[in-house]
């Protein structure tokens, strides 16, 4: 089988899937597992055909790409633009992700949404999902790849709404589908920023230009790329285009694992990472990303500290740790933020599905107050989502580790960092330790807090399947990326960074051996002594949880509240808008477009009715109107 026909069944498979499903499979319940099957079957296809893709790429080295060209699309005053994907090392990771983890939700959705009255038609979303991450990762273009970047945030849309019935949940994915148009068209601005000073919006051909560092904020590379930038904080959810992201959790949790862990919220990173080369001759714009990267990783950890959702603890680490990706990016480690883009797929998938199982288990419950010592209960669900703990608080050896104390190396020793920004992202660390260790005390550890009528369960072998490969992932996905520093000791090569070599430049770290090694243990003592204080707190001392509550009670108030973002951007931005759009409707379109409107109606009905009463029948009339114009042509033409 050729490259090309590898390509087309990669992206044609799960495009397949959702046509066959979303046309031909019954809409009930009963053919949930056939709706299912189909899904994961065409999911499965296009793992294979990644997975093939990517070992002929293995084979022709890391500096080699495989190209496609499907047909010409436009070619319009020296717009050129393609229908044509790429398989290169960045790209050629990022499918192995999406098609593996994507996969492996499929399955899980087999039996986490059994139940649903509408399996066809939320697998015919899924496999559509898939279809556009996809294309917005293999796109040789910027255009085709904003093709993808809409696509997915439709999808997203569309499966974060799935249960429209809800007006909450509804809701939930409009505000998804607002605030992610604000950043597509930071992204579309970008994409005319670049053709019109580059002349070229192909990956392939930017890369062979070279660009010169500007220095200041009026450049044209710095203007598109914080274009680019605002479209990735859209996508990716950071500030102040992040609070779609924790509403998003209204969808089904199979979503919740695919959107926000493995895929579409990544789209950023990635879009940044395939134009390295652009981004690094924009320092200001590296110092802007470097900064909302950490502020953001600070500000969403600090508010995961107590919330009571499961989904939404998760959603918040989710935001956190996607800071931590745009802080590594932003200092100019673009492999480490990359490589984190990948760990991260693996455990926070498995704590979304990890989340899911319980709630199933726990039939919909999701308040962690009303749950605890579910570790008994539920044996596999606790065992794995143990494993995505330990790597997401960054437990040497465990897939976060490696990933997250790089970036923070990074950011400490970078020319493009500095020690602030080390110190909120240690920071950041130090709370994502405290949150997500009262997340497993609360769910699985101390006293049962369930309700008698509960009868709490484990997951079916579909749904935990799934689990027990992502918490292996979890534990060895790292060690592809172990740093030179410790790799150097056993003499193991840090293969990630040297797959990535000829694709992304990174700018070279400036500290010693020494201070390396002391930055890493700082990090990974001061999250373990948080970690013990979460433990002790919820697990051993919990009686000493209300006394302090009371104590700080404002300061809880406001981060239980998260800090009133919502409440403020209603407040300052949405219900002007709305009182404006009221007062255009009652004043402008009503009383003037309707009004003209209305009167021109009335003058083309009056003046048809007069003429009508022309056309009478009356033949002497008909003479008189044709002698009455001949004297009008006539005076016209003497009067010339």
């Amino acid at each position: 089988m050729t490259n090309d026909i590898l390509i087309a069944v990669l992206l044609l498979s799960p495009l397949s899937g959702f046509l066959i499903n979303g046309v031909f499979v019954k809409q009930n319940n009963r053919h949930s597992v056939l709706a299912g099957g189909i899904a994961t079957l065409a999911s499965g296809i296009s793992f294979l055909c990644a997975l093939v893709l990517f070992l002929t790429l293995t084979h022709q080295g890391e500096e080699s790409a495989i190209h496609t060209a499907f047909l010409h699309w436009l070619n319009v005053g020296g717009f050129k633009a393609d229908i044509a994907f790429n398989v290169d090392p960045i790209s050629g990771i990022m499918i192995l992700i999406i098609t593996g983890v994507g996969s492996l939700i499929h399955l899980y959705s087999v039996g986490y949404m059994s139940h649903d009255p509408k399996p066809a038609k939320f697998f015919s979303y899924l496999n559509l999902f898939l279809f556009n991450m996809l294309v917005l990762v293999l796109g040789d273009n910027l255009l085709l790849m904003f093709v993808g970047w809409e696509g997915v945030g439709l999808c997203s849309y569309l499966l974060i709404g799935f249960w429209y019935e809800d007006p909450e949940k509804a809701a939930a994915g409009m505000k998804a589908f607002v605030v992610n148009r604000i950043g597509d068209a930071g992204f579309l601005l970008g994409l005319f920023m670049i053709f019109l000073n580059f002349h070229s919006v192909e990956f392939h051909e930017l890369s062979k230009m070279t660009f010169t560092p500007e220095a200041g904020f009026w450049g044209p590379i710095t203007i598109a790329t914080l274009c680019l930038f605002i479209g990735a904080t859209g996508k990716s959810a950071q500030i102040p285009l992040f609070v779609w992201l924790p509403d998003a959790m209204a969808g089904p949790t199979p979503v919740s694992a695919l959107i926000h862990a493995a895929t579409m919220v990544t789209a950023g990173i990635y879009m940044i990472v395939r134009l390295n080369f652009i981004f690094v001759a924009a320092p200001t714009t590296m110092g802007v990303i470097a900064v909302v990267g950490a502020a953001t990783a600070l500000f969403a950890a600090s508010i995961g500290l107590f919330q009571n959702d499961i989904k939404k603890i998760l959603a918040y680490s989710t935001v956190s740790q996607l800071g931590y990706m745009f802080l590594g990016v932003g200092v100019g480690a673009f492999s480490a933020g990359f490589f984190h883009l990948m760990t991260h797929a693996f455990f926070k998938a498995l704590m979304f599905l990890g989340a899911g199982s319980v709630i199933h288990g726990m039939h919909h419950e999701q308040d962690v107050r009303k749950m605890g010592g579910l570790r008994k209960k539920m044996p596999v669900t606790y065992y794995t989502f143990l494993m995505g703990w330990l790597a997401i608080i960054g437990t040497p050896m465990f897939s976060g580790f490696f990933s997250k104390d790089e970036i923070l190396w990074r950011a400490y020793s970078s020319p493009l960092g500095s020690k602030t920004l080390w110190l909120c992202g240690v920071a950041g660390a130090v709370m994502t330790a405290f949150y997500m260790t009262r997340l497993m005390a609360l769910t699985f550890w101390g006293e049962s807090r369930v309700d008698k009528s509960v009868k709490v369960h484990e997951s079916p072998l579909t749904m935990t399947l799934p689990l027990m490969v992502l918490a292996v992932l979890s534990l060895v996905g790292g060690w592809v990326g172990i740093p030179h520093t410790m790799g150097s000791i056993a003499g193991v090569p840090n293969i990630f960074e040297e797959w990535l070599h000829h694709s992304v430049h990174d700018v070279e770290a400036l500290g010693s051996v020494i201070e390396e090694w002391s930055t890493m243990g700082i990090s990974v003592a001061l999250a373990a002594l948080s970690a013990t204080l979460a433990y002790t707190l919820y697990v051993r001392s919990p009686e000493i949880i209300p006394g302090l509550m009371a104590r700080f009670r404002v300061l809880h108030n406001l981060i239980s509240n998260k800090y009133y973002v919502d409440e403020a951007y209603f407040k300052i931005i949405v219900d002007p808008i709305v009182m404006m759009s009221r007062g255009l409707w009652a004043y402008l379109d009503v009383r003037v477009v309707d009004r003209t409107t209305y009167l021109l109606t009335d003058v083309v009905r009056g003046t048809g009715a007069n003429l009508r009463l022309m056309v009478n029948g009356n033949v002497q009339q008909y003479a008189v109107y044709i002698v009455f114009g001949i004297i009008l042509t006539l005076s016209f033409l003497f009067m010339r």
